[in-house]
């Protein structure tokens, strides 16, 4: 997670209108997220601590439910098995009924709602938000602070017209015939549709609100939506079974142990979950008209047009990863702008991170311009996030759930995936597939979408 901009927010101020000197005092945003709210405050311009804020009704009823979820499986000297009073569970099982509640909120709509947050304030972030501090007691609201490192304000050009001259496909005749070969592909995957029900290897978006032992919606049906991979090994998706055979609008109940676990690792719980299927991406077919939508496209001689990019080869280079640098290249050497080293070194911490579960890292290590290297990516990746993000929010670029469609309609086939510029993060939890808070996705499909933005208007005659 992560933020990007200077001083202080208040109510109906973004980051983008404060690029003189910064404020140093709390401010409160609120919105309509069954009151949920935002405090934003900055100790540097670079640094600053946003907190999310619950209510203490919020917590207060989640802890309840934690609590009653104890009741049937509590042994407690004194009391039969099953018939430990409510009361005594919550004042003598207060430490991890707590815990509990913090990582069950954490992961329930901490996450949406402060990349929401993030978003709607257009912060340009360094790096992921670090969370600091959990503040949760019952009868209080809860707080989670987050650590933001910000960058100071980027001025952007009117870079539109700025010259720029695109990677050509090669002339072979075999790509064509390449393209056209995966059209008809996909084209006949579609017709031999035989249902719309979900199965292995479809994405799934889903609202999710708790059901209270009252079998009524907990805090009136507050839900939060997620998208979810239907994976083909049970073992790293367990969670399938609750979506294999259903359908777009489908609305059902569930206790299944894979939601337990997600939302509690410590405590075993026997929570009900209420879900509404709310999207569905098939993996049997790869969507054309997502793809249209993705990229401007009319016509089925554009779309092949588009579609050689991810087939036109260079020196292992797709034409569309080469055109993606080169607009990147052209951008960023007209704004030119210091990143603070030790953004840089937390950066590359993470590709270090990543790179040594690879089988030829100590290869790689071996080698004199290692290091060098290592650095020279970091430094290209934190500034092309931070230019993107800002360029994202000044030109008001937007993202909705069509567009988490057509993103994840993209790594659904191996080639397609030349079109998507960022790394693809992995969304699992100890080896398993996990629901994805759908404000995550959002983040993701921003920059992506602002990328092809880009590409379209440096190509546009």
């Amino acid at each position: 997670m992560a933020p990007d901009n200077e001083a202080l927010i208040t109510a109906n101020t973004t980051i983008s209108d404060q690029t003189q000197s910064p404020t140093y005092s709390d401010s409160l945003l609120k919105h309509p997220h069954h009151s949920l709210s935002f405090q934003f405050e900055c100790a540097r311009p670079d640094l600053c601590y946003g907190t999310v804020v619950i209510p203490a009704t919020i917590v207060d009823d989640f802890y309840h439910e934690a609590a009653k979820s104890q009741q049937k499986t509590a042994q407690t000297y004194g009391f039969h098995h099953g018939e430990v009073p409510l009361e005594y569970i919550k004042q003598n099982f207060t430490d991890n009924l707590t815990d509990h509640a913090k990582e069950l909120l954490f992961k329930y709509c901490v996450i949406n709602y402060l990349y929401e947050q993030i978003r709607i304030n257009k912060l340009v972030l360094v790096g992921d938000p670090r969370l600091t501090e959990i503040a949760l007691r019952p009868q209080e609201e809860g707080r989670f602070t987050f650590e933001i490192s910000l960058f100071p304000d980027l001025t952007i050009f009117d870079w539109k017209y700025f010259p720029f001259k695109a990677p050509k496909r090669k002339n072979y005749k075999d790509l064509d015939r390449q393209v056209e070969s995966f059209i008809e592909e996909e084209k006949n995957n579609f017709q031999n549709l035989a249902s719309e029900e979900l199965t292995v290897g479809d994405w799934v978006g889903f609202n999710l609100a708790f059901v209270g032992h009252d079998e009524q919606l907990l805090l009136d049906g507050f839900s939060q939506p997620f998208w979810f991979k239907i994976g083909a090994d049970e073992t790293e998706s367990p969670l399938r079974q609750v979506f294999i055979g259903k359908k777009l609008g489908d609305r059902f109940r569930t206790d299944h142990h894979a939601l337990q676990d997600y939302f509690s690792e410590e405590l075993d719980t026997n929570y009900l979950f209420d879900i509404e299927i709310t999207g569905t991406l098939s993996y049997r077919y790869f969507c054309f008209d997502h793809f249209k939508k993705t990229f401007r496209i009319k016509t089925n001689k554009d779309m092949h047009k588009k579609m050689i990019e991810a087939f036109s080869y260079r020196q292992d280079i797709s034409q569309r990863h080469a055109m993606v640098e080169e607009a990147i290249r052209v951008l960023l050497s007209k704004h030119k702008f210091s990143i603070p080293n030790h953004l840089i070194l937390r950066q590359q911490k993470k590709i270090l991170e990543r790179i040594q579960h690879n089988p030829d890292y100590h290869v790689y290590r071996a080698e004199k311009d290692f290091q060098n290297y290592v650095r020279n990516l970091a430094e290209k990746l934190v500034a092309e996030s931070i230019f993107i993000d800002k360029l994202a929010y000044i030109e008001n670029i937007t993202v909705n759930d069509e567009d988490i469609k057509g993103y994840l309609n993209l790594t659904n086939r191996h080639r397609m995936k030349e079109f998507i510029y960022f790394d693809i993060p992995s969304f699992t939890i100890q080896g398993q597939q996990a629901p994805i808070p759908a404000e995550e996705l959002k983040r993701i499909c921003l920059r992506e979408k602002t990328i092809n933005y880009v590409i379209y208007h440096l190509t546009k005659k």
